[in-house]
């Protein structure tokens, strides 16, 4: 076993050491509010498309409209609008969640923002902060870059010859009426709207992963964090025994703008186990060992509690 650290901690033990006694709080009670109310029970209780959480956005900025990530024998590939650029970063991770949590509670294809765009940012747990770098525009930027990109997730068993596809935009079309760089236009209109694509909607509606939303607002610094802990609630859901993921499988699905080299795995390795001790603060029940291989996955108790209830099959 690789012996780096033991990664069940709790968030006080975890940011003892930061040095900001402010982000300790907030962690804490963030946890504690976790722990003592399901996700459910708090209102919380949101949904990811299983096809985003297989393999994921961009972590960062990147300046190539064309993007892909690696799961075994899936692919997904990002083609970005240029005009807008490809999604990225945690932002899209939440609206998504948002997205898809709407979805299945209105069972609507046509979702509306809400009736003020205060009421939309607090949904996602964002400031109302407008200018070029706060939370307003940084969000309306990412709707953008997401609504505007042509996804495509390709599974092929070369093996059998088998090859499947799914090509869909998470929106066939969408109206945002407000411009957060203007104090004035604080409100949306009843007009904003996203209108999911067909094959979409039915992907999120079908075969939706249930997820507690509190975490992924608590990780929204870190989109590696988001991805890891969507995953492990993914994997965990069905998962029947132990099971070993190699570091470069892992680098292939998770890792972002990483040298194709020995040092670039070592680099991803670091910065993946240093997320998953996290992760797991929120998720102490996933049954995770690190090996010098990769990690292993020990089937697990599901994050949300009563998953068999909520209606996910």
């Amino acid at each position: 076993m690789l012996e780096v650290f033991d990664i069940y901690e709790k968030p006080d033990q975890l940011v003892r050491s930061s040095g900001s006694s402010k982000k300790t709080d907030k962690l804490i009670t963030e946890y504690l509010a976790i722990e003592a109310e399901s996700a459910k029970e708090a209102g919380m209780l949101a949904f990811m498309a299983r096809a985003m959480i297989m393999a994921t956005l961009p972590h960062s900025k990147l300046d190539a409209d064309y993007f892909q990530r690696w799961n075994g024998d899936y692919v997904l590939t990002i083609q970005a609008n240029p005009v807008f650029g490809m999604p990225y970063g945690s932002l899209p991770r939440l609206l998504l969640a948002w997205i898809t949590r709407e979805a299945k509670r209105t069972k609507s294809h046509v979702l509306h923002l809400g009736k003020s765009f205060s009421e939309f940012l607090r949904a996602l747990d964002l400031s109302r902060s407008g200018g070029k770098r706060g939370d307003a525009t940084r969000l309306r930027d990412q709707m953008l870059r997401l609504f505007s990109s042509h996804i495509s997730c390709v599974y092929q068993d070369k093996k059998n010859g088998v090859c499947k596809a799914d090509q869909f935009q998470v929106a066939r079309s969408f109206e945002l009426w407000w411009n957060p760089l203007k104090d004035n236009q604080c409100n949306i209109s009843k007009q904003s709207t996203i209108t999911l694509s067909k094959d979409f909607f039915e992907e999120i509606i079908d075969r939706p992963v249930p997820i507690d939303l509190r975490v992924l607002q608590a990780l929204r610094k870190s989109p590696l964090q988001i991805d890891i802990y969507t995953w492990l609630t993914y994997r965990f859901f069905s998962l029947k025994k132990s099971t070993l993921i190699p570091w470069i499988s892992l680098k292939n699905q998770f890792g972002s703008n990483y040298a194709e080299n020995r040092q670039g795995l070592r680099d991803f390795k670091r910065e993946f186990i240093r997320s998953l001790r996290v992760v797991t603060a929120f998720y102490n029940e996933a049954k995770v060992s690190l090996e010098d291989d990769g990690i292993n996955l020990n089937p697990s108790r599901s994050h949300i509690k009563n998953i068999h209830q909520i209606g996910v099959h």
